[in-house]
């Protein structure tokens, strides 16, 4: 299955790390600076995704989330 989508990110600075969350997914991670944080995000969100399919939970776990299935 293919997923294509656009997440909203917010990053902030909190203290000397850099903190980067997405509410549609509830995921965040932490960084020494803004392309460490911007890589190790990309990072957390694929593992997100794999993990999701491994399980066979993706449309689930999204559906909590609430997110819709849009066909093109």
């Amino acid at each position: 299955m293919e997923l294509k989508t656009s997440l909203s990110v917010n990053i902030s600075k909190h203290g000397k790390r850099y903190v980067a969350y997405t509410p549609a997914l509830d995921l965040s991670t932490s960084g020494k600076n803004m392309a460490e944080v911007k890589r190790r995000f990309s990072e957390v969100v694929e593992l997100f995704f794999e993990e999701l399919q491994e399980a066979g939970t993706l449309t689930e776990v999204l559906t909590e989330l609430g997110w819709k299935r849009r066909t093109a």
